[in-house]
């Protein structure tokens, strides 16, 4: 298993449970006395669940690598990581800010989640057949 996925898989698992835990307690009693509270609170547990799912994608690619040679593996593994970034992370800050204009961000980590599952789907490819 390649070890820098592994060690990507395990710190992005832990912060998005960590991110989870505290938009859950810490973020709902911070916003909750403001006007948008609860489609902030909706905005972080979409980053959150997307923040988890492709910490856990990670996982998926880091055995992948393993099977899998040449770089197909690594850029999936690179889009997952610019997805959680950009998608998560912009929405994780629309919701501590409520600017809005963060939201134009959000959708290129969408492009980034599609075209790392479109290389994962490639590197699968290449798998001998069972």
């Amino acid at each position: 298993m390649n070890r820098l996925l592994a060690l990507l898989f395990a710190l992005l698992s832990l912060t998005g449970v960590a991110f989870g835990a505290m938009g859950a307690h810490a973020l709902k009693s911070a916003v909750g006395p403001l006007p948008d509270a609860l489609e902030r609170l909706a905005w972080w547990e979409t980053a959150a669940r997307y923040h988890l799912i492709h910490a856990l994608a990670l996982g998926l690619v880091a055995v992948l690598a393993a099977h899998v040679p040449g770089r197909l593996p690594r850029l999936a593994a690179a889009c997952f990581v610019a997805g959680i970034a950009l998608f998560s992370g912009s929405l994780y800050a629309l919701a501590l800010s409520g600017n809005r204009a963060l939201g134009m961000v959000t959708p290129l980590g969408g492009l980034a989640f599609l075209l790392g599952w479109s290389l994962v789907s490639a590197a699968a490819l290449r798998l001998p057949r069972t």
